[in-house]
C-alpha cells in the first residue's frame, strides 16, 4: 500500500522560507513523477510544483515560480519543495502527491496524480 506522508509545515513570517517533505513508501518510488498541491480556504485546490521521475524536468505554477524549488532524492524516497520569499496568500494545507503513469506533461490537475499524502499547514504572517 502506498503511503506519502508530509512534514515541514508552519508558523512564518512573510519573507521568510519553509521546506516541505514528502516521505513516499510501498512503490518503487524513482517510477513515479510527483507533485506538490495546496488548498486554502474557501478556495480550490491548486497545483503548485511537479518533478519528473529522474528530477531532471520540473515545472511550476505561475505564482510560485522563482520562490519554489521542487527536488528529490531517489535514495530516500523523499521529495522536497523549497520555499523561499513566502507570502501572506501561500498560507494553504500543502499536499504531495504520486503519480503513476506517464501521460501528458506537465500534470497539473489533481485527477492526474492517483495517490494523496494528508496534507501540512502553511500559514504565513503579514
Amino acid at each position: 500500500q502506498v503511503h506519502l506522508v508530509e512534514s515541514g509545515g508552519g508558523l512564518v513570517q512573510a519573507g521568510g522560507s519553509l521546506r516541505l517533505s514528502c516521505a513516499a513508501s510501498g512503490r518503487t518510488f524513482s517510477n513515479d513523477a510527483m507533485g506538490w498541491f495546496r488548498q486554502a480556504p474557501g478556495k480550490e485546490r491548486e497545483f503548485v510544483a511537479v518533478i519528473n521521475r529522474s528530477g531532471g524536468t520540473t515545472y511550476y505554477a505561475d505564482s510560485v515560480k522563482g520562490r519554489f524549488a521542487i527536488s528529490r532524492d531517489n535514495a530516500k524516497n523523499t521529495v522536497y519543495l523549497q520555499m523561499n520569499s513566502l507570502k501572506f496568500e501561500d498560507t494553504a494545507v500543502y499536499y504531495c502527491a504520486l503519480r503513476t503513469y506517464i501521460a501528458r506533461w506537465p500534470p497539473v490537475y489533481g485527477y492526474e496524480y492517483s495517490y494523496w499524502g494528508q496534507g501540512t499547514q502553511v500559514t504565513v504572517s503579514s
